[in-house]
């Protein structure tokens, strides 16, 4: 069944958007990207923060589904915490423009996105993890660490690379495609120094 208008633009922008990022990307490059012209891009959707709305919207929602099964899952904590990393890589490398655009969106609405996204049927839920990472700590089988602290540092080590993308490629002269595969070889990499981190 050929896709609708509107799965085009998405598919389009969500291309564009990952190739791009949410600053670069222009209006006009997305629907040239979907094979229309601008106006009926614009008649679906008014304006790039909107279009990119609904990109967000369907990736956060595939993000936390998967991220919450992790939290949930009965696994030893080293495997859970190997599986989040990269589920959570996974979704950063497939919509590479997020953490900027959460990162904007939290700086022009502030505690308003925040309770946007906590009022969703589906939102993260990192209790579970939480709790194992406690249960470990009292039975000595990690070093003693402050889970919350554990779980912002498994978060900053897969976010911030993406947050910083356009610092880092200036600085470090890569392209896109350079990049990208490189925050594909990171998932080892974040796994180890989380590993090392907490062993006994």
């Amino acid at each position: 069944m050929e896709a609708s208008t509107e799965d085009k633009i998405l598919n389009a922008a969500r291309e564009v958007f990952t190739r791009k990022g949410f600053a670069a990307t222009r209006m006009q490059e997305i629907a040239d990207q979907a094979g229309i012209n601008k106006g009926l891009l614009h008649y679906y959707f008014r304006n790039k923060n909107k279009l990119f709305h609904a990109v967000f919207d369907e990736a956060f929602d595939q993000f936390i589904l998967r991220i919450n099964e992790v939290f949930a899952a009965d696994m030893p904590l080293f495997e859970k915490i190997d599986a989040f990393v990269s589920q959570y890589m996974a979704i950063l490398i497939a919509n590479p423009a997020l953490p900027s655009f959460v990162i904007n969106e939290l700086n022009q609405k502030g505690e308003a996105f925040v309770k946007e996204l906590m009022s969703r049927k589906n939102k993260p839920n990192p209790l579970p993890l939480i709790g194992q990472i406690q249960m470990e700590v009292q039975a000595g089988r990690i070093r003693e660490v402050n889970p919350f602290h554990l779980v912002l540092n498994m978060i900053s080590l897969c976010v911030f690379p993406f947050v910083a993308r356009p610092l880092f490629q200036g600085i470090a002269q890569v392209d896109d495609e350079t990049y990208l595969n490189l925050m594909e070889s990171r998932k080892p990499e974040i796994i180890d120094f989380i590993h090392n981190a907490i062993r006994v």
